[in-house]
């Protein structure tokens, strides 16, 4: 079993600005985009925006939850733009794009649909405009409302991805405004519905390892055949402590018993985020050359 404290390791972040980085980032500015690179201070936007691959957030940059492990703004969401996603698949056009991730705050303010008609048109809109784009999404749960999943299903995403984000034990205190249950319940229903299912977490929360496993065990179950798993990096000291940095070995475990479960793609190690390496998933899952 691995060690419960590893103190002495800390995942490195290459912090280089390049071409592709500053080509990106241009698109994303010029049509005024968010996304979660920026607003989750992902440590890999250096590396992806060099790959010239974003992961675009809609719907606004304020969430109406507080998740103790995520640095995007907290309030009463403003953001209405009928036209978004018309403007996010002219800026995947211009990126050239031939895979892409969509993401977006919880909008639970929305009460007819969560923001589902939104997330819907996003997608029809990228499949109308850039033809040679694969559409990966990475949703709220939106309360488990099962129509609004279902409108948003309809626009057929070639990959559909909602995050666990934790194991069950330690889940209200990562996610205080979320259920666990839930979350794996719409993991479930995308995968009854014939869509290619994705799932990520993240360790160093207090987790153990045999409860990992355990959460890994349970997710397979569901269907997914896409997991991530990587290391939780403290945002600011307002969010909630790293109890432990994993150790490489730990990760390659994770991949091994993951890939034994029946996974087809297992994302592991100390930077892995949900969108981390997206299109190189795609590629494998959806085989395209």
């Amino acid at each position: 079993m691995p060690e419960t404290i590893q103190k002495s390791f800390k995942p490195k972040i290459r912090l280089q600005i390049t071409e592709g980085y500053n080509f990106v980032n241009d698109v994303v500015q010029s049509n005024k985009l968010n996304t979660v690179c920026e607003e989750a201070r992902c440590p890999n936007i250096y590396e992806c925006w060099d790959r010239r691959t974003a992961t675009i957030m809609i719907l606004g940059d304020i969430c109406t939850r507080a998740c103790g492990f995520c640095s995007v703004k907290t309030g009463k969401p403003l953001f209405d733009d009928p036209v978004e996603p018309f403007r996010t698949a002219m800026a995947v056009k211009k990126m050239d794009l031939k895979h892409v991730v969509i993401t977006s705050v919880d909008r639970d303010d929305l009460k007819n649909d969560y923001g589902a008609s939104i997330w819907a048109e996003t997608v029809n809109q990228i499949h109308e405009h850039v033809k040679k784009c694969t559409v990966e999404v990475l949703t709220p749960d939106f309360k488990g409302h099962e129509p609004s999943l279902l409108k948003l299903f309809e626009s057929q995403p070639e990959i559909f991805g909602h995050n666990i984000e934790c194991v069950e034990r330690i889940s209200k205190q990562v996610r205080s405004q979320a259920d666990w249950k839930r979350s794996l319940d719409v993991l479930r229903f995308s995968s009854k519905n014939g869509l290619r299912t994705k799932t990520g977490m993240m360790v160093g929360l207090g987790e153990s390892f045999n409860e990992v496993v355990k959460t890994m065990k349970q997710i397979s179950d569901t269907g997914v055949t896409i997991f991530t798993i990587g290391q939780y990096l403290q945002p600011s000291k307002k969010h909630l402590p790293v109890n432990r940095y994993v150790a490489d070995q730990e990760f390659d475990d994770y991949k091994e018993i993951g890939l034994e479960l029946g996974f087809d793609v297992v994302e592991s190690g100390p930077l892995v985020r949900s969108s981390y390496h997206a299109d190189e998933q795609a590629r494998t899952v959806l085989e395209i050359k």
